[in-house]
């Protein structure tokens, strides 16, 4: 099936900390001419996360030559199982489905526990036979544990405890057949965010969505793996988009606008200067405190 079929139905399979699908519009209105106008044959990102720019630039603009990567190894599982055996998966999350929903809240409390439990057992990489599986209590946990979060603690240990949802979706079987049909062809790599700088050339853009700079002391959620990605990641990741700039790729970053609660940290500034950087509008999605989630600024840094 091309892409033009897909027509626009595929969205992110995961909910994700920080998914960009509310700011497409906006990233849509900064997005390089290039890429709108066709010279631009090749599309890279880093730090795939839910995929939320992926999915919509590969249906939107009918890109080609895709190569996804992230460090998170149970990402990227789920991501090749999506692509590989969609119509499995499906399978086993209704067969998870028709299991949770019928519960009270204690039962499902103590199956999703139990599925956790077995998650943090057997730990990736698994065998082949295994990966269907694995993608499901990932893909399960996402649904049915609070706030939708992937965090590990210091040992990769997940650790998102239950979420008391009334009737999650767990199995959404046709965005997943559209998903998997959006990541046919697609190059997934479990790496680093270095391990995408063979694949970039002057017809390549790259989009960067990496774990946000915390805005506060207490807003410090990175832990979508068990390395850590403070300040000093933050500039090594600028230095590698200070190289990437030199092929002639046209580059895309997000990340948090410190000055929403620093007005005059000059972090970003100071550590792409000469770059463009521009700010839009979002929701804060994580918080512990419902009246403190609301409209924020964050940053687009753009090459072009």
């Amino acid at each position: 099936m091309t892409i033009e079929q897909t027509a626009l139905t595929a969205k992110p399979f995961l909910k994700w900390a920080g998914g960009k699908r509310q700011l497409l519009p906006q990233i849509e209105a900064h997005l390089p001419a290039a890429l709108k106008e066709g010279r631009i044959s090749r599309y890279v990102e880093p730090f795939v996360g839910g995929g939320a720019v992926f999915f919509y630039l590969r249906q939107r603009y009918g890109l080609t030559d895709c190569y996804l990567f992230d460090r998170n190894p149970e990402l990227m599982l789920a991501y090749r199982v999506v692509q590989d055996d969609a119509a499995a998966l499906i399978v086993r999350l209704q067969e998870m489905e028709a299991a949770y929903l019928p519960l009270d809240e204690d039962g499902r409390k103590a199956f999703y526990y139990q599925i956790r439990q077995q998650f943090n057992e057997r730990r990736a990489p698994v065998a082949v036979s295994e990966r269907v599986e694995r993608a499901a209590q990932l893909i399960f946990m996402n649904r049915t544990g609070y706030n939708g979060l992937f965090r590990v603690n210091s040992k990769g240990a997940f650790n998102v405890p239950f979420g008391r949802y009334k009737n999650p979706a767990i199995c959404r079987a046709a965005n997943l057949r559209a998903a998997s049909r959006a990541l046919q062809g697609v190059h997934i790599e479990q790496g680093v965010f270095t391990a995408c700088e063979p694949f970039v050339d002057e017809r390549t853009f790259v989009y960067f969505d990496p774990p946000y700079r915390p805005l506060s002391a207490t807003a410090h959620f990175t832990a979508y793996a068990k390395e850590p990605f403070g300040d000093a990641q933050q500039l090594e990741l600028a230095q590698f988009y200070g190289r990437l700039h030199q092929t002639g790729a046209c580059l895309m970053l997000s990340n948090a606008d410190p000055r929403n609660t620093i007005p005059d940290d000059a972090f970003f500034e100071e550590a792409y200067p000469g770059f463009r950087i521009e700010k839009i509008q979002a929701n804060r999605a994580i918080n512990s405190q419902p009246g403190k989630r609301g409209p924020i600024s964050e940053l687009l840094i753009m090459n072009y």
